[in-house]
């Protein structure tokens, strides 16, 4: 069966939709994505099922039968639209809750480990060389003066 150019456009937009909208920093636009691709899947599943008969043996010859996969498939990933759905809800509730905004911001401690690892990779260091210039591989401690203390905003979340 060949599937109908119009599906096919659709599924292109809805995947290319929601794919840009994941690359958002706001949880309710990844919501969003997340939505429309799951949309955007159940299509795709469908246009790869063949119209027909209903699937039961006796009230339909064997060979007009449509194919159960393909709607099988379809209620498995509606069940996990649906809760990742409920997931990033959650997610966007309990971050407008604390921050009053559902922006996802750099992680404080993730920003400290990449300029940790900026700092350890220099010119000419080996792959045994921990970046000290000494070649030895052995740590590198790091002054508590130099770690980045988080900001007030954080205290108390359970760091």
């Amino acid at each position: 069966m060949n599937p109908n150019l119009t599906y096919v456009l659709v599924v292109g937009v809805l995947f290319a939709a929601g794919v840009t909208l994941l690359l958002e920093r706001s949880l309710t636009r990844v919501l969003m994505g997340v939505i429309l691709l799951g949309n955007g899947a159940n299509l795709l599943l469908l246009t790869g099922g063949r119209a027909g008969g209903p699937p039961i043996v006796g009230t339909t010859a064997e060979g007009d039968m449509s194919d159960p996969l393909p709607q099988a498939m379809v209620l498995t990933a509606i069940v996990i639209t649906l809760g990742m759905t409920a997931f990033l809800l959650a997610l966007a509730y309990r971050s407008w809750h604390l921050n009053g905004h559902d922006e996802v911001q750099d992680d404080v401690e993730d920003r400290r480990i990449m300029e940790l690892a900026d700092r350890d990779e220099g010119p000419g260091t080996a792959d045994n060389d921990n970046g000290d210039g000494d070649g030895d591989g052995d740590p590198v401690t790091v002054p508590a003066d130099d770690r980045t203390a988080s900001p007030a905003g954080d205290a108390g979340r359970g760091r």
